[in-house]
């Protein structure tokens, strides 16, 4: 809340009375009235008297609230206050809207059964709110005589029909006032060739406050700097959009983030330029006729980089680069996040970060890494603070604590439903002791030994079907992503497989374990319409050494099962398929000592390749089904 009591009203009004007087060329005044404040340097009119205040009072029927009574004592009424009310009323002038305008009925009228207090009182406003435009450009300023703080202040409402916008509140009319101020200085901060320079006191203070925001966010203080930096984008201070954006993307908050005044500059275009064009291109839809318009003043090289920066982006092919020691740790960063280890990954960045150099004054932050296809997906709202929070660029601060990381460890994880409830089944092959880039030749078939660039499982899904022509029954091969599974392990994971194929399935754990161990897990517990089934099987050097499968309430086993894996233990006594699954998902980690990602697995990007099928082929006499699309 705001303290109106004891302010300055008479230095603030001949201030902006200066500014506004100094802003304008020769010729640039609407009427005589205008030239003659300009002359004068003073927006406002005689002060009112006590007597003239307490006539207005008793005309309208109410005691004014504080400040614009304070205000009124100063100047009896205001010319151009903000750029689109060019007389505020004073003691004559101020009248009871009465719903003069017939907007309360237009506004009730959009009103449905189901709107709130705040809607219907919205709409009331027109009725009962005490107006203050005397003239203007179609904008309606209405004190509220309803909307009281405890300090016994009218909330100010500002609506204007070309903004296509609910009223605007301001908590009383010295914050309108403010408001107004800071909208007069918004309009007038860009100026074109001819007009003067836009230079005062004003300006001065926010262009220093800006240079402290720059130390402060390098220092860590990122919360201090993002307040400051707010204050000068209010009222239109060059590049304060820019710095503040860099902190609002880190922050995930992506919308309205242009990078202003900055992301055109040639210095900080490499950093600034990936970001924006991958927020384009998520929300484009292949249409880039939006992307001219917010690199406004950009020259053709900068287009052209710009361009190719979003080709880039859209195949997955950008790289993010940086200078020295941080460009290392970047380096080894995506090379961890390549194989699932986002948090190891993460902490490679954070541990660099102070090494960091940035490309000029106004660079808060390393930003193009966001669009890497491999690190972008480490950026969570938390990790952001944690980011801003850290020193950085030669300044010094106290660093923050090293934040959880984001994988919990182990497998009980998946027994979790994910946010859309789709994942319902899921398999998986763990390898001990070989690299993940080794597992297709030990999975897959001889023409699908490669693996395909880092995509989501859903690219990496859309990909493997855009070509795909025929279309099984038989045929079970799974689409795969790879990656390390903690210490000794590699794991190749499936969260969409197929039906679990009963008597047809053969476990790839024997072809996959030769020289060393493999295990393989496929969970249906919680497919819903279909029976819950598991599956466990572990083999050695190629052949395979204990397997159970749980389906339609019956455990099948083969070979000696240890005693912290007997399905006995999990389904014996059924308590419910999560509960099951849970407890069995921990086993399997405790007996191998491996994990599986969640964050990779279900946000990131890893290697992906076509497994050979996981159903033997048919035997004579049995049927199946084959579809052909295309030629």
């Amino acid at each position: 809340m705001t303290d109106t009591t004891g302010f300055d009203w008479r230095s603030f009004l001949l201030r902006w009375s200066e500014e506004w007087a100094d802003s304008l060329a020769d010729g640039e005044t609407r009427s005589q009235d205008d030239e003659a404040a300009r002359q004068a340097r003073w927006l406002g009119f005689p002060a009112a008297s006590q007597e003239r205040i307490t006539a207005m009072e008793e005309r309208l029927g109410r005691r004014m609230p504080a400040s614009y009574r304070e205000f009124l004592a100063v100047s009896d009424g205001w010319r151009h206050a903000g750029g689109f009310v060019w007389l505020l009323a004073g003691t004559e002038d101020a009248r009871w809207h009465n719903d003069a305008s017939g907007l309360g009925e237009m506004f009730e009228e959009y009103l449905d059964e189901d709107a709130g207090p705040e809607e219907r009182r919205e709409a009331d406003l027109w009725r009962r709110g005490l107006q203050l435009d005397a003239e203007s450009d179609a904008t309606y300023v209405l004190m509220d005589p309803e909307d009281v703080g405890e300090d016994g202040e009218w909330a100010v409402y500002t609506w204007a029909s070309w903004r296509a916008e609910p009223p605007e509140r301001h908590a009383n009319f010295l914050e309108f006032m403010r408001d107004m101020h800071r909208e007069f200085h918004s309009l007038r901060a860009n100026r074109r060739d001819g007009e003067p320079a836009f230079a005062n006191a004003t300006t001065r203070e926010l262009d220093a406050l800006m240079d402290e925001a720059r130390l402060e966010a390098l220092r860590g203080d990122w919360e201090r700097a993002a307040k400051g930096l707010d204050e000068a984008k209010a009222y239109g201070r060059p590049r304060a959009a820019g710095l503040g954006d860099q902190l609002r993307r880190l922050l995930g908050q992506t919308y309205m983030v242009y990078f202003d005044g900055l992301v055109t500059d040639p210095r900080y275009a490499p950093e600034l330029l990936p970001p924006l064009v991958a927020e384009h291109a998520a929300h484009s839809y292949r249409d880039d006729s939006t992307l001219p318009f917010h690199l406004r003043g950009a020259d053709d090289d900068l287009m052209a980089l710009a361009y190719a920066t979003l080709e880039q982006v859209r195949n997955g092919t950008y790289r993010y680069t940086a200078a020295g020691p941080f460009g290392e740790a970047v380096d080894a960063a995506r090379e961890l996040a390549r194989w699932g280890d986002t948090d190891g990954a993460w902490r490679t960045l954070l541990r660099a970060l102070p090494l960091w150099e940035p490309l000029g004054p106004d660079h808060l932050a390393p930003l193009a890494w966001v669009a890497d296809p491999l690190l972008g997906p480490l950026l969570t709202p938390e990790r952001g603070r944690e980011l801003l929070s850290t020193p950085r660029g030669g300044q010094s601060g106290e660093a923050p604590g090293v934040s959880a990381g984001l994988d919990p460890g182990g497998m009980a994880w998946l027994a979790e439903p994910d946010p859309g409830n789709n994942r319902t089944s899921y398999r998986f092959v763990l390898v001990e002791g070989v690299e993940p880039e080794e597992l297709p030749g030990r999975l897959a078939d001889a023409d699908g030994a490669a693996l395909n660039a880092p995509m989501t499982f859903w690219e990496a899904r859309r990909a493997s079907l855009r070509d795909r022509r025929e279309f099984s029954s038989y045929d079970d091969r799974a689409l795969m992503a790879v990656g390390r599974a903690g210490t000794g392990w590699s794991f190749a994971f499936d969260g969409d497989p197929a039906p679990f194929a009963g008597q047809r399935f053969v476990s790839p754990a024997v072809a996959a374990s030769a020289g060393t161990r493999a295990v393989v897990v496929w969970s249906g517990l919680r497919t819903g319409h279909r029976e819950p089934y598991f599956h466990l099987s572990v083999a050695r050097d190629g052949a395979e050494e204990y397997a159970f499968t749980y389906v339609g309430g019956e455990i099948q086993k083969a070979g000696e099962i240890p005693g912290p894996l007997d399905p006995s233990r999990f389904f014996g006594a059924w308590q419910g398929a999560s509960d099951a699954e849970r407890a069995l998902l921990e086993a399997v980690a405790g007996e191998f000592g491996a994990s599986l990602p969640r964050h990779a697995i279900v946000n990131g990007r890893l290697h992906t390749f076509a497994s050979r099928s996981w159903t033997r082929p048919p035997r004579d006499g049995e049927a199946y089904m084959v579809i052909r699309v295309g030629g």
